[in-house]
């Protein structure tokens, strides 16, 4: 049997005989399906027809593939003295990118931030024998579920000393974001996926149900997300994608952030 990825948004599902009728990630309203409909491939061509990329994005380690494929994100490797961290997933791990990072000394977890990264986790995770962290709260939106899903619940839990997943909810339920203390990254930073989306400029932050059918958040989840980092430091806060660092005063950024957000949510249509 094969098992097959959906080509949109590398969501991977458990082997079988033919590919499943529909992903129920992309026909959510948060993600989409193609005008050309619903498309597949394997794990063993995806895997062929790809490479890693694996380089600096600020002052953390970002792993990608060439050519892009699906969503396109990047995960980050957090390199600690209590072991490594993978935060997102990307759909590619093969040998040669595996011995980058065993060569880094292995990883010690797996966090990913929603489920539109969950991607390839159970291959993440048989490589190399460490579970995968996900909220509770999107455990529904796992297509391959085992043993390496770890669903962890409340609004905080720290997965090795410095390194805190959060729940902020707002692109979905269990939106996580990874802070770093200031002993793992200078000045604390966050890693958020696109719980907070870093806008191109790289100096604001944007806040959505779905990214890819502008639909917003409103100010109730706004506001949580904000607040479900209260009392945390950080200067740099990273994106999804490669280059959607913010640099410093991450703090800031999203304060003023939220307020844009709300201010624009209030004005209605009196503009």
């Amino acid at each position: 049997m094969t098992s097959f990825l959906c080509t949109a948004c590398g969501t991977q599902f458990p082997p079988a005989e033919t590919p499943p009728p529909a992903c129920p990630i992309c026909r959510d309203e948060r993600q989409y399906v193609p005008p050309s409909g619903q498309r597949w491939t394997t794990f063993e061509a995806m895997r062929a027809g790809h490479r890693a990329v694996v380089a600096h994005d600020g002052e953390v380690l970002g792993l990608g593939m060439t050519p892009a494929f699906a969503i396109g994100q990047r995960a980050l490797l957090v390199r600690t003295a209590e072991g490594n961290i993978l935060w997102d997933m990307i759909p590619l791990v093969d040998r040669a990118l595996g011995n980058v990072i065993h060569g880094l000394g292995g990883l010690a977890a797996i966090a990913i931030s929603h489920p539109h990264y969950y991607s390839t986790m159970a291959e993440w995770s048989l490589a190399f024998g460490v579970p995968v962290h996900i909220h509770e709260r999107d455990r529904q939106w796992v297509m391959r579920p085992g043993e390496h899903v770890r669903p962890w619940e409340g609004e905080r839990l720290e997965i090795l000393p410095g390194a805190t997943l959060i729940r902020c909810g707002g692109h979905f339920a269990g939106g996580t974001v990874l802070h770093l203390s200031d002993r793992l990254h200078p000045g604390g930073a966050v890693l958020c996926g696109d719980i907070w989306q870093v806008t191109p400029g790289c100096d604001w932050l944007g806040f959505m149900r779905s990214y890819p059918n502008y639909i917003p958040l409103g100010e109730t989840a706004v506001r949580r997300i904000a607040s479900a980092v209260d009392g945390l430091a950080f200067e740099a806060i990273y994106g999804a994608f490669w280059g959607r660092v913010v640099k410093a005063d991450g703090r800031s950024v999203l304060k003023r952030s939220v307020e844009r957000h709300i201010a624009w949510l209030e004005q209605g249509e009196d503009v």
